[in-house]
């Protein structure tokens, strides 16, 4: 399921979970396959993690055997720090993915004597809480559209600012993750290309470029990602999860 990578591969030497420990708790690599499962749900939560490269799905398997996804880890995002024992969902890899390990046993303890890590601790828990509350209210909209376009608003601004959004994830996650069927999501997505907002470079729609940011967000009731307020507002956000005891990963 994965392999651990040595100290000379090529991606970062150092990783944001280490810092966050001020260098007192050590991390390990590892890479996943994509559909890898990472960690499931109702395991024990003894490590916390961090995407270096690839992406990460969490959902949990509804009693009806739907699968509700509750969020997707992107590069540098960080993900497995739970509110008790054990994992409440689980993670898998979407693509090939590479991530950070650092036990949280270990970091617990630096924690213990050391005050800035309880707070940057904190710090990841309210931005943990901010997303389920924003994936609440996406869940909450009332059109497929409207769903479908907060979504790709959110991945215009998290994925890198290149003239392509390429979307690691797939339709079936994105509907998974929306509560909408995959013939919606498809359904939706062409409303957007006929209407002139967005084209794809291919077939399978994962590659998107954004025509119109402004009818965009204001389909989904958001304001433009390039609008001087959301710049701003993004900035101020961005400087808020660079947490003061170490640096993002790049």
């Amino acid at each position: 399921m994965f392999a651990k990578i040595n100290a000379n591969s090529n991606g970062p030497k150092t990783s944001e979970l280490s810092a966050l420990s001020h260098e007192q708790a050590f991390s390990s690599e590892f890479r996943y396959r994509r559909g890898a499962e990472i960690y499931g749900e109702a395991e024990p939560a003894e490590f916390i993690y961090q995407v270096v490269e690839g992406a990460v799905r969490s959902y949990k398997l509804l009693s009806d055997g739907r699968r509700q996804i509750g969020a997707f880890h992107l590069p540098g995002d960080i993900f497995g720090l739970e509110n008790g024992s054990v994992h409440h969902s689980t993670a898998e890899a979407i693509v090939h993915t590479t991530v950070w390990l650092l036990k949280r046993r270990g970091l617990e303890d630096v924690a213990e004597g050391d005050v800035s890590v309880t707070h940057d601790l904190l710090r990841l828990i309210t931005k943990n809480l901010q997303h389920a509350e924003d994936h609440l209210l996406l869940l909450g909209r009332q059109t497929a559209s409207e769903k479908v376009a907060a979504f790709l608003c959110e991945m215009d601004s998290r994925l890198s600012n290149s003239a392509v959004m390429t979307l690691p994830m797939y339709r079936r996650d994105i509907a998974d993750y929306l509560g909408l069927s995959l013939e919606t999501v498809s359904r939706a997505l062409s409303m957007l290309r006929d209407r002139g907002i967005l084209s794809f470079k291919n077939q399978t729609q994962r590659e998107i470029v954004v025509l119109d940011r402004s009818k965009l967000a204001q389909l989904a009731n958001q304001p433009a990602r390039r609008d001087p307020a959301f710049v701003a507002k993004t900035r101020l956000s961005r400087q808020r999860r660079a947490l003061p005891s170490f640096q993002l990963l790049a």
